[in-house]
C-alpha cells in the first residue's frame, strides 16, 4: 500500500520510497521534512479539486503538504 492510498485519520509508518521516481531536489525536500522510511505519518486532508492535491501529511505535530505523485512513491504498512 502507498501512502496516497491511506484514509484519512489512519495512522501509518512509511516502510520504503522509490527516490527514483522523484526529482532529485523533490527527495530533498521530502527527506528534510521528515518523510523517509521508519516516519509515522497520517493524512490530515486531502484536496477537493480534480486529482485530491495536495494531501496534508502529519508527521509529528507537523503538518506537510505533499503532491499525490510523490506520496504514491511511499509505501507504507497501516499502524
Amino acid at each position: 500500500m502507498t501512502l496516497d492510498g491511506l484514509e484519512r485519520g489512519h495512522r501509518a509508518r512509511i516502510v520504503a520510497v522509490d527516490w527514483d521516481r522523484l526529482a532529485p531536489q523533490d527527495g530533498m525536500r521530502l527527506r528534510a521534512l521528515g518523510l523517509d522510511a521508519g516516519a509515522r505519518v497520517a493524512i490530515a486532508h486531502r484536496g477537493v479539486f480534480g486529482g485530491r492535491d495536495p494531501i496534508a501529511v502529519m508527521i509529528g505535530r507537523m503538518t506537510v503538504a505533499v503532491r499525490r505523485g510523490h506520496a504514491s512513491a511511499m509505501e507504507i504498512e497501516p499502524l
